[in-house]
C-alpha cells in the first residue's frame, strides 16, 4: 500500500464526498492535506489549552508477577490506556517468564495524562519509582510503570494506585499471588534478624559506590534522614557499612526489608552471595 496510487483517503463533508491523494504514506500513518477544518474543533482546542482543561482517559492497571529467582518476588504494575490490548502486553511478559495476575475490573479507572501517580502496597514493600507522570504508550515495547519488591512472605497483598495531586485512590484491589511460596529457613526469619546474620559479610564485601546508592534509596524512602545520611557518608568504607546496616536494623522489620530490597536492586551479586532471599 505504500506504492503511490494504490491508496486514497475519502473525505466526507456536508457538501459531499471527495477523494484525497496522500502526500506521504508510512507504516503507521497517512499524511493528507485537508483544506477546510471545523471551526468549532479549532476553537475548542484553543479554549482547552487556554483554560487548561484536562479530561481523563479510560485506563487499566495490569499486574504481572516475575518468575522466582534469587531475589525477592517482584510485582510489575502497568498503567496503560484502556485501548492497549492485554494480549500484546501479556505476550511480551510471558516471553520473560512473568505471570499475569487477574483482578476484577482491570480497566475500571480513569487516568489523566501528564499527572503524577504513585503505587502503595500492603504489607508495605519497596516500590520504585516513587511516582511517575502518566503518559500515552502505544508499544511495541511496554515497560513496567512501577516495580513492587515483595519482601514479605504474604501471598495476599493490597495494591493501590493514587493520584498524587488530589491524594485520591483511583484503583485499589486485594491481590492473590500465585503460591504457595516455598519458604526457606532464611526467608522465615524477620528481616532485621536476617541482616544481623549477614552483618560481618556485608561489612567486608559491600563496595563504596553501592553504599552510596543504598544511602540515597534509604533517604528517598524516609528510612534515614539527612543528618544520618551525611554522618554515614563522612566515614570510611567499613565504618560506613557498619553504620548503614546497624542504623537500619535497629529501625525494625520495615526498614530492614527496604534495605534488603534496595541491595537486591543495586548489587544483585552481593545479594545472592549473602542469601538474603
Amino acid at each position: 500500500l505504500k506504492i503511490r496510487g494504490l491508496l486514497s483517503v475519502v473525505h466526507i463533508t456536508d457538501d459531499g464526498l471527495s477523494i484525497l491523494e496522500p502526500l506521504e504514506i508510512t507504516d503507521t500513518h497517512v499524511v493528507v492535506k485537508v483544506p477546510h477544518l471545523s471551526a468549532f474543533g479549532l476553537v475548542w482546542d484553543f479554549i482547552q489549552r487556554f483554560i487548561n482543561i484536562t479530561l481523563p482517559v479510560e485506563g487499566q492497571v495490569l499486574l504481572f508477577l516475575r518468575p522466582p529467582d534469587e531475589g525477592p518476588r517482584i510485582l510489575d504494575v502497568f498503567l496503560l490506556q484502556e485501548n492497549i490490548p492485554l494480549s500484546e502486553v501479556n505476550l511480551l511478559r510471558l516471553n520473560k517468564g512473568a505471570k499475569y495476575i487477574r483482578t476484577s475490573s482491570d480497566s475500571d479507572c480513569k487516568l489523566y495524562i501528564g499527572q503524577s501517580y504513585s503505587v502503595h502496597c500492603e504489607p508495605e514493600d519497596y516500590i520504585q519509582p516513587v511516582r511517575v507522570n502518566f503518559r500515552s504508550k502505544y508499544g511495541p515495547n511496554f515497560h513496567p510503570t512501577f516495580e513492587v519488591f515483595l519482601t514479605s512472605n504474604s501471598n495476599t497483598v493490597t495494591v493501590t494506585v493514587v493520584q498524587d495531586q488530589e491524594k485520591t485512590e483511583v484503583w485499589k484491589r486485594n491481590v492473590n499471588l500465585p503460591g504457595p511460596r516455598r519458604e526457606t529457613a532464611q526467608s522465615s526469619v524477620p528481616a532485621e534478624d536476617r541482616l544481623l546474620l549477614v552483618r560481618i559479610k556485608f561489612i567486608d564485601r559491600v563496595t563504596e559506590p553501592v553504599l552510596n546508592q543504598l544511602l540515597d534509596k534509604l533517604l528517598e524512602r524516609g528510612i534515614i534522614n539527612d543528618e544520618e545520611m551525611q554522618s554515614a557518608r563522612a566515614k570510611i568504607r567499613a565504618d560506613k557499612a557498619r553504620d548503614v546496616i546497624d542504623t537500619v536494623r535497629k529501625k525494625g522489620a520495615k526498614a530492614s526489608s527496604v534495605l534488603i530490597a534496595a541491595l537486591c536492586e543495586v548489587d544483585p551479586c552481593l545479594f545472592r552471595e549473602l542469601r538474603l532471599r
